[in-house]
C-alpha cells in the first residue's frame, strides 16, 4: 500500500491518512484525496463516506506510525544507519562523516539540514530528520540506488514525534546540549529527555562530548560508550587555530596523531573528533582517516570563509546563545582588526534566547546590526526589539532589512576586520508573514564585495 498524509500528493489507489497537525487538519481534505484517486481513507473522527471506504482508528498519527515503522525495518535491514544528535554541530559532524565515506569509496547518503544528498544528486527538505512517511520514500529510493549507509541528523522533534520508528542505528553520537527549542519542550530537563530517546534505536556504541555535561545522562543508560574531550577515550591535548583550518592533537591509547583539519574553531574539534570515531566504530582505521582529512571539502554555510581585498566575511549558521558566542569567541582569537556581526533571531521561536543573543553580539563584538532572520507572521520589529531591550552597549544599530543590513556590514568592513553574517549559514530563503522568499546571504555579501 502506498500511504500519503497530504491529499495533493494522493495519486489513484492511494490509501490517504488523516493526520490532525498544528496548522492543519486531513480530515478537512478528504475530499480532495478522493477526487485524486484515494482507495482509502484512514482517520480518527467517526465519519461515514459515501462510495468508498473509511476506517476508524483511534489516532491515525500513531497508526500511521507503526504501520511505516514495520515497512522502514524491513528496507532498512541491509543499510548501515548513523544517527546524529545534539543542538549544536549536527550537521557539520553528519556532513563530515558523510564526506569521509564517500572518500572511502562507500555508496553513503546524508540526510539533514542541508538536504538529501546521495551519489551526485541533492534534494531539499523540510525537516532536518523528515516525518516518518518522507522516512519512508526516502530510504525507498535509497535502496533503489544500492545505498549501504546513510548519515543523518536526529533532530529531538523527531525523537518526540517518533519520525525514526523501525529504524536500527548502527553508530550513534551526541555532540552537546545547549539552550534551543524551550518554545517547544518547555524546560531543558524535557529537552535532554527527548535526546536520550535515540539509545532506543541503537544496536552499538554512541559517541559523547565528554566536555559536555549532559553525557553523564547518557553514561547512566548504556555502557556501549566511546568518549571525545579533554580526559575522552580520544584526549584532546592541544590545538592550534588558524585562518583556514586547525591542528589538533589527540592521544588514544597512549598513541599521538597530529592532525590538520579543513575546519576552524574549538567547536569543530568536537565536531570532527565525533566523526573520526564514528568512522573507527564503523571499521575503518584511523590512519586511513587522518590521511583523507585533508581533502574534505569545507560545508556550505559553517564557517565559510570568503577573503576579499577589504577583510573577511564569514557566513554561519550560529543561532543560538552557545552557538554565536562560540563562533564569536573564535574569531576574536583570530581577528587583527574588528569584528563586525549581523544577527538576528526567528519569528514564531523560542523567545528566552533574543536578549540573551543580543547580548553576547554586543559583548563579543565590535559593532553589531542587529537584522531580521526569518521572522515568520511575527513582527520583525517585535523580535529585534526583544533583542536589543536591555542593552547597556551601545556598540550597535537595527537595519530591519537584511539586505541593506548586508550591505552596510560590508561598508563597514576595513583590512584585517572580519564580518560575520549569523543565524542562516546555508538557508537561500527568508520566510516573511509566511511566505517565502529567496536570499542568500553569501550571494548579497558577494554583491557589495566591490561595491564600495
Amino acid at each position: 500500500m502506498h500511504y500519503e498524509t497530504n491529499s495533493k500528493n494522493v495519486k489513484n489507489g492511494d490509501v490517504f491518512v488523516c493526520i490532525k497537525g498544528l496548522h492543519f487538519d486531513g480530515h478537512d481534505f478528504i475530499d480532495e484525496a478522493i477526487k485524486n484517486g484515494a482507495s482509502l481513507i484512514i482517520g480518527s473522527k467517526k465519519l461515514k463516506l459515501d462510495n468508498i471506504k473509511y476506517k476508524k482508528v483511534k489516532d491515525s498519527e500513531k497508526y500511521l506510525t507503526k504501520i511505516l515503522g514495520k515497512d522502514n525495518k524491513k528496507l532498512t535491514k541491509d543499510i548501515k544507519i548513523i544517527g546524529i544528535t545534539g543542538t549544536k554541530g549536527k550537521t557539520t559532524t553528519a556532513s563530515i562523516v558523510y564526506n569521509m565515506l564517500i572518500k572511502m569509496g562507500v555508496n553513503a547518503a546524508y540526510i539533514g539540514t542541508l538536504g538529501l544528498y546521495y551519489k551526485d544528486k541533492k534534494e531539499m527538505l523540510d525537516n532536518t530528520t523528515p516525518d516518518i512517511l518522507s522516512l519512508n520514500k526516502i530510504f525507498k529510493k535509497l535502496k533503489e540506488e544500492n545505498i549501504t549507509h546513510v548519515v543523518m541528523e536526529i533532530s529531538s522533534h523527531a525523537l518526540f514525534y517518533k519520525r525514526i520508528n523501525g529504524l536500527t542505528l548502527s553508530v550513534a553520537s551526541f555532540t552537546n546540549l545547549s539552550q534551543d527549542h524551550i518554545d517547544f519542550h518547555k524546560t531543558m530537563d524535557n529537552y535532554l529527555h527527548e535526546k536520550l530517546k535515540i539509545l532506543k534505536y541503537l544496536d552499538g556504541p554512541i559517541i559523547l562530548n565528554d566536555d559536555d555535561n549532559a553525557s553523564n545522562s547518557f553514561k547512566k543508560k548504556t555502557r556501549k560508550y566511546i568518549t571525545i574531550g579533554k580526559n575522552g577515550d580520544y584526549k584532546i591535548n592541544n590545538y592550534n587555530l588558524y585562518e583556514t583550518n586547525t591542528i589538533i592533537n589527540i592521544e588514544h591509547q597512549y598513541n599521538k596523531y597530529s592532525i590538520s583539519i579543513p575546519y576552524i574553531g574549538k567547536f569543530n574539534i568536537y565536531n570532527y573528533l565525533e566523526a573520526l570515531c564514528i568512522m573507527i566504530a564503523l571499521g575503518y582505521d584511523i590512519l586511513d582517516i587522518i590521511n583523507i582529512t585533508n581533502s574534505l571539502p569545507h560545508i556550505k554555510g559553517r564557517c565559510e570563509l570568503i577573503k576579499t581585498s577589504k577583510g573577511f566575511i564569514v557566513i554561519d549558521y550560529a543561532h543560538s546563545p552557545a552557538s554565536v558566542k562560540e563562533v564569536l569567541e573564535t574569531y576574536n582569537k583570530l581577528k587583527k582588526g574588528k569584528i563586525i556581526t549581523i544577527i538576528g533571531c526567528g519569528g514564531n521561536r523560542d523567545k528566552i534566547k533574543r536578549p540573551i543573543m543580543g547580548d553576547i553580539a554586543v559583548k563579543n563584538s565590535d559593532y553589531v546590526i542587529f537584522t531580521s532572520d526569518n521572522p515568520r507572521d511575527e513582527n520583525p520589529k517585535e523580535i529585534l526589539k526583544d533583542m536589543t531591550k536591555d542593552l547597556k552597549n551601545e556598540n550597535y544599530e537595527i537595519i530591519e532589512n537584511r539586505k541593506e543590513a548586508i550591505k552596510k556590514g560590508v561598508k563597514l568592513l576595513s583590512k584585517k576586520d572580519y564580518l560575520l553574517i549569523l543565524g542562516k549559514g546555508h538557508e537561500d530563503y527568508q520566510i516573511i508573514n509566511n511566505n517565502k522568499y529567496h536570499f542568500d546571504d553569501k550571494e548579497e555579501a558577494l554583491k557589495y564585495i566591490n561595491y564600495f
